[in-house]
């Protein structure tokens, strides 16, 4: 960041400070980009009388910023997805521990990070979808994410390239369970079965399955989702219409599982009112209204998934792995999918 970049951001600071020193308002730091947001701010602010603040970015962007802003920085909440990008930011020390009885109550212990300087907000699974005319249903039954490094899925399996934060944090979930050394021989076999070199974004994974380009594809459960309702073009809806989709390791420790989730920036303003916006969010309307239209899972209990998701199953088995384990592996997955040759 240059200097003048620097002074930008600082004039900022200060005008922002002093034209919202006398309101009650939260200011939140977000990466995530679902336009739907801005109706629940919109209720914070009816309910509580509480101005929400949005400064939207890509999640590195938005870090280096509250790095230059430093103890001056008007944040109060960063919220973001992947458990791998909020370890991140707690290792840097930006976070500070979440006192709340309630969001502890309804947040289950592997879906908070240590000290509880963040929360999951809303769930995905990281799932299978295969092809149901070149994959046969006996194939992909107790399918596990271990079995994909077996001979018969040879030139098979479509997927993206190691960079994406959802693919560290799943091998850093098998790091987790297996080990360095059993994760890494998997990750050699896995690689040899790909159909393709990896590219594209998870709905490109799908394509690539419904087109036949691959039998089967990893990518998150909320996609699906996106494709179904029609968002995202009609060749998606159309392809999305041609697969099915499979929860691995059902059989044993269950379905990889990460997160959207939030923590309460150590410089923060406005805490209190940080606390109270987190807590609206994991209260079931905000779940309800947060599943129904990013498709992801809610974290509470009570709450169903959107029917275009629920279509899939809703009784499946979840890995209980710490989600912040996915940032304290982190490093050592991506070595290990370097040295496996997985691009």
């Amino acid at each position: 960041m240059s200097k003048l970049q620097k002074l930008m951001t600082i004039l900022y600071i200060v005008i922002f400070s002093l034209s919202t020193a006398f309101a009650e308002e939260v200011n939140v730091y977000t990466s995530r980009h679902y336009d739907s947001d801005d109706a629940l701010y919109s209720e914070f602010t009816k309910e509580t009388g509480i101005k929400v603040n949005i400064i939207s970015g890509n999640g590195s962007a938005l870090i280096e910023r509250l790095k230059v802003e430093g103890k001056n920085s008007p944040a109060d909440i960063y919220f973001t997805v992947d458990a791998g990008n909020l370890w991140k930011v707690q290792k840097d020390g930006y976070f500070k521990s979440i006192n709340s009885e309630s969001i502890k109550s309804v947040v289950p212990k592997n879906l908070r990070g240590p000290n509880d300087e963040w929360v999951a907000i809303a769930k995905r699974a990281r799932v299978i979808y295969y092809n149901p005319n070149t994959v046969t249903a006996n194939e992909v039954n107790n399918l596990s994410y271990e079995d994909l490094a077996r001979p018969e899925w040879k030139e098979r399996i479509a997927i993206r390239s190691s960079s994406n934060m959802y693919n560290q944090s799943l091998v850093a979930s098998l790091i987790s369970n297996h080990g360095i050394q059993t994760t890494e021989s998997w990750a050699k076999d896995f690689v040899k079965n790909f159909a393709r070199n990896p590219q594209g974004s998870d709905r490109a994974q799908i394509v690539a399955v419904a087109n036949g380009e691959a039998d089967i594809a990893i990518a998150n459960s909320y996609y699906i989702g996106i494709m179904l309702s029609g968002g995202s073009g009609d060749d998606q809806l159309q392809a999305a219409k041609k697969v099915k989709m499979h929860f691995p390791n059902q059989g044993n420790r269950g379905v990889h599982i990460n997160i959207s989730g939030a923590g309460v920036l150590k410089n923060s303003p406005n805490s209190e009112n940080a606390i109270k916006f987190i807590e609206f969010l994991l209260s079931k309307k905000v779940q309800q209204y947060m599943v129904n239209i990013s498709f992801e899972y809610p974290v509470i209990d009570g709450i169903d998934p959107h029917p275009s998701i629920a279509n899939f199953g809703t009784d499946f088995k979840e890995d209980r792995t710490s989600v912040a384990d996915y940032g304290k592996y982190n490093p050592d997955a991506i070595r290990l999918m370097d040295r496996a040759g997985w691009k």
